[in-house]
């Protein structure tokens, strides 16, 4: 098939638009078709772009030029320009485009991987390989929305909290948490990491800027065929001078709320479409303690051990009993990375939270060790090497404040607020132990 050229065409109106009150208005639209129905004399075009759909009417006794022929060529998700005027309508649109000209620009090949109207569902291993017509269904698009709105929204609240916003490097020379989960590259002949967090640099900047905060991908070796790990995710991350673990437990506290309200107010649509009541949360939110949390694990038939991090199983039994936001903090220090606080007085636990939101953890931080001397201990304990952090350590001989953070995992909390079960979903093009491409 010969395509058009875009030549001078440009968009006056977005397929959203397109609705009574434009009724005798000259548009010009451009998107896919999303659906077609030949009624004999009429042949409806419903075109879709970033917007929505409007619905384009093409009468083959009263249509001029190629109109009529260009028309019957369309296939679903062909990419196409639209001429012509608006005329009230009783679809459901209200109103459709009559077309003065028509323009194919592209071609989709048939039969398409999916069924973009959602009529026929697909199980997400085949979304995932035909993942830009999977972007184009509602529900996917919803996911999205949502996404772009929490991340503006986190980003918006750390802003006008005077939180500068950095961005670390993501080749690094060293592990922030050790080197089981590391995926090694070759830097020029030399060993370097994907970094799997940015938390020693932004350490490190909080004795420049005090307050600092990044959104960016982050990257796990760990073979994990779960439905919430993922081999490289987004990571909000926030670091904050002359405060402790429970002044970032309230500034968690206060970001969720706000992109939780974000998304209520501007997504109501996309909830809709996703079956999903805006989630909402209030200050304060639940705090338990790690012996607390394995006291009631116990009492509901769920042993663990002392000292060990609580697995996938006893949270989801632990999500039954607690439904919201919840903290849970008091862990073995053991059990944390070494540059958590240990607490005063008690150094088998220290000043680590998790955030969950039922069973799901979302976020996670503490007080950091600002010492040097303590530091060096704490990475002995873990049986890390000294000389693979030396440069992390050297920026404390230039006078590091005490501070603590934390880190959101960006696409977990999205699980909560969109309901999805399957952390795949929440990622454009989720990178797992078996998927590499698309």
């Amino acid at each position: 098939m010969r395509l058009d050229e875009l030549g001078d065409w440009r968009r006056t109106h977005y397929a959203c638009e397109i609705r009574s009150k434009l009724h005798g208005t000259d548009v010009t639209v451009l998107g896919w078709v999303y659906k077609i129905r030949d009624l004999g004399k009429i042949r409806f075009v419903v075109l879709q772009d970033r917007t929505g759909r409007c619905q384009v009417a093409v009468s083959k006794d009263k249509a001029e030029g190629d109109v009529v022929s260009k028309a019957e060529r369309l296939q679903h998700q062909f990419v196409i320009g639209v001429k012509g005027k608006v005329r009230k309508s009783v679809s459901r649109f209200g109103a459709d485009v009559v077309p003065r000209e028509i323009r194919i620009f592209n071609v989709a090949k048939h039969p398409l991987p999916l069924d973009i109207t959602e009529a026929i569902p697909a199980e997400i291993d085949k979304r995932l390989d035909a993942r830009i017509i999977d972007l184009r269904r509602d529900s996917t698009q919803a996911i999205f929305t949502i996404r772009n709105v929490v991340v503006n929204a986190v980003r918006e609240f750390l802003t006008q909290q005077k939180y500068v916003e950095v961005q670390t490097p993501k080749i690094i020379a060293s592990a922030a948490e050790g080197g089981a989960t590391l995926f090694t590259i070759d830097y020029f002949g030399r060993k370097a990491f994907l970094a799997q967090s940015p938390q020693l640099y932004k350490e490190e900047l909080v004795s420049n800027f005090e307050k600092v905060f990044e959104i960016g991908p982050v990257f796990r070796a760990e073979k994990s065929h779960t439905s919430h790990h993922m081999s490289e995710y987004t990571s909000m991350d926030v670091e904050e001078a002359f405060v402790n673990a429970g002044d970032v437990m309230g500034l968690l506290e206060d970001i969720v709320i706000h992109a939780l309200g974000a998304v209520k107010r501007q997504c109501k649509h996309e909830l809709e479409l996703l079956g999903q009541k805006a989630l909402v949360a209030k200050k304060p939110f639940e705090v338990l303690t790690y012996d607390g949390v394995l006291a009631e694990l116990k009492k509901a038939g769920v042993a663990v051990k002392w000292g060990e991090d609580i697995p996938t199983p006893a949270l989801r039994k632990l999500g039954e009993i607690h439904k919201g936001f919840y903290f849970i903090v008091d862990w073995p220090t053991a059990s944390k990375p070494f540059y958590i606080q240990p607490k005063a007085g008690k150094t088998t636990i220290c000043e680590a939270f998790d955030l969950m939101c039922g069973h799901v953890e979302i976020a996670s931080g503490g007080t950091r060790v600002h010492d040097k001397d303590l530091l060096n201990r704490r990475i002995e304990e873990q049986r890390l090497d000294p000389k693979s952090f030396e440069f992390h350590l050297k920026a404390f001989d230039y006078g590091i404040p005490p501070h603590a953070g934390f880190g959101i995992g960006l696409e977990r909390f999205l699980m909560c607020i969109t309901g999805k079960k399957n952390i795949r979903e929440l990622i454009l093009f989720p990178r797992d132990v078996e998927r590499l491409v698309p």
